[in-house]
């Protein structure tokens, strides 16, 4: 009976589960998301946003209607569907030096830490709850965080954001630009990942893992060009 428990703690009932404000048609299509897994293989299946508007920022309406999303949009879509089947609305912001921060939507079950995401690069997105805290969650991302020089840039990472302090500004299913939650998390407080010790003596990643983490960049620009 307590398996069965566990394998239901992320579904809802349908009676019971509010719908934030979206139309029938999105509902149905964030019914279907139940699971933590399924966010993410939903993210995996719609294009990169490559949009250059440094302005901009598509709310989770806006991601299903135009079946795109950038990092940002990624991790405040996996926000809203995760709120959607009752959790809440959690976002963890990643910063980088010579490189663009990383926004992942966190979750908990079991007592630990898991992660939904959306990135250009094949490596930072979905972790399973298996962390004990947000820090190991957050290094969890360390060796796939890296720019084009091939240097490891992750540094440090923030405490979890809940997204339900933008309700007022209907931030799930506005038409307008949501950027000024990315704002947000610029301005919270971050904790730094490594010792300066620590920064001087890391290595550049091999050529092969770097092969690997950017297969999904190569795709995104495919896309972009079709």
């Amino acid at each position: 009976m307590a398996r069965k428990t566990h394998m239901n703690e992320f579904a809802c009932s349908k009676l019971a589960m509010p719908k934030f404000g979206f139309s029938p048609s999105e509902a149905r299509v964030l019914s279907r998301l139940r699971t933590p897994i399924r966010i993410q293989r939903y993210l995996d299946s719609i294009d990169y946003n490559l949009g250059r508007r440094e302005d901009a920022c598509l709310s989770p309406r806006m991601v299903l209607r135009n079946g795109k999303a950038n990092c940002i949009e990624g991790a405040i879509f996996a926000a809203a569907a995760l709120r959607f089947h009752g959790h809440p609305p959690l976002v963890v912001d990643l910063t980088a030096v010579r490189d663009d921060d990383h926004v992942i939507a966190v979750f908990k079950r079991f007592g630990h830490w898991g992660a939904v995401a959306k990135s250009k690069y094949t490596g930072l997105r979905y972790r399973e709850p298996i962390h004990r805290n947000i820090r190991e969650l957050a290094l969890s991302y360390f060796e796939d965080y890296f720019n084009p020089a091939g240097q490891k840039t992750l540094r440090s990472f923030s405490a979890p954001v809940d997204l339900s302090m933008f309700d007022y500004a209907n931030w799930m299913t506005t038409e307008k630009s949501i950027f000024f939650m990315a704002e947000h998390l610029v301005g919270v407080k971050h904790r730094s990942l490594l010792t300066r010790g620590m920064v001087r003596n890391l290595g550049k990643v091999n050529p092969i893992q770097r092969e690997a983490g950017e297969l999904e960049m190569r795709r995104a620009r495919l896309a972009q060009r079709r």
